[in-house]
Formats: structure tokens, sequence, C-alpha cells
């Protein structure tokens, strides 16, 4: 199942101010995930940001809120999978209505939120799609074991360029050239 721009979600998951310094290459999933949010912002795509205990946690990191998108919706939770906070599951509920039931998703700590977010949603027939260059967590072993249950249950494992690419569907358009030299 290839990705559409017009069915795409994309949930960044608990990218915060006291989580990213103990994440395993924080520094190389950043420009991943700015580059996701800047294909998001070009292409009309939804953006759903969560937080997890923010008084505690802090914020999410400034490298990723100056790539947010006009609309992109901040929610706290303090559940591991975003499904379990009743404002993120309306919100993916009140897309998933309007046609957007391809979850795109980035994000830490891999093996903890994104993986339990990923099932979540998996679990209620969304497609779903993590993106591996764009997820991390403390420890290498963490993704790696993340990755395997995630692919055994049926979710995509994509990387970010794959995302962008699938979103624009062909090349000679302004939105091809304009993500793509991006890629460079």
């Amino acid at each position: 199942m290839l990705l559409k721009a017009d069915r795409s979600h994309l949930i960044v998951i608990d990218m915060q101010e006291r989580l990213m310094p103990a994440i395993t290459g924080g520094d190389a999933l950043l420009p991943k995930v700015r580059l996701l949010l800047r294909g998001a912002a070009r292409l009309g795509i939804p953006v759903t940001v969560t937080e997890q205990y923010p008084k505690g946690l802090g914020p999410t990191v400034e490298p990723v809120t100056q790539e947010l998108p006009e609309g992109t919706v901040v929610l706290p939770k303090v559940t591991f999978p975003a499904t379990g906070d009743e404002a993120t599951a309306q919100r993916i509920a009140a897309l998933r209505a309007e046609g957007r039931d391809q979850l795109v998703l980035c994000g830490i700590e891999a093996h903890v939120c994104v993986l339990q977010t990923a099932l979540s949603l998996h679990a209620m027939g969304l497609p779903v799609f993590v993106v591996g260059d764009a997820i991390s967590s403390r420890a290498p072993s963490s993704v790696a074991a993340a990755c395997a249950r995630l692919l055994h249950a049926g979710c995509h494992w994509i990387d970010a360029e794959m995302a962008i690419f699938e979103w624009l569907e062909r090349a000679g358009t302004d939105d091809f050239r304009a993500l793509s030299a991006l890629l460079k």
C-alpha cells in the first residue's frame, strides 16, 4: 500500500525537551522529522503532536516546533499509546471521518509510545506507517525490537524519503521541486 497525501495524517510523538538528550541518534532524527513536517505543510497534510506529561518532561523541542504547519494540534497525554488520551483519540477519529485514514508516525520512544500508538491504531483497522529514520529510543536494541514487533503486527516500516515521494506521486510539479530540493 502506498501513502496518499489526501489520506494521510502525520503524528509526531513526544519529542520533548527532557527526553531528547537521552535518545540515541536524536540529532540525526530531527532533520527527518523536520522533512516530514515540511512535506506535510506543503501538501496540506494535518499534523498532530503529542506531549507525554509536559509538566514533567517539558514541551516539544524547538527544532520541531519551528516547523509545525498552521493548524497543527498539540495535545498533552499521560497514556503511552496516544489513542489512550481522549482528545487525541477524538482528533484521530475526526480526521478519519474526513478520509484521513493513513497514520504516519514519527517521534520517541520507539519501543514505548510509538509502538503502543502504532499497535492501537492498527487494531482499529487503520493503515499505520512508522517512519524508521524518524523514530528512536534510548537504546538501539529497543528500536530494533519495536521494528520487529511492528512488522510482525502488520504495520508498514518506511523512511522519510519514502513518505515524501509517495505523498508527491509524480515529478515535474511545483510541490516536487520544492520538496525534492530538501532531499539533496
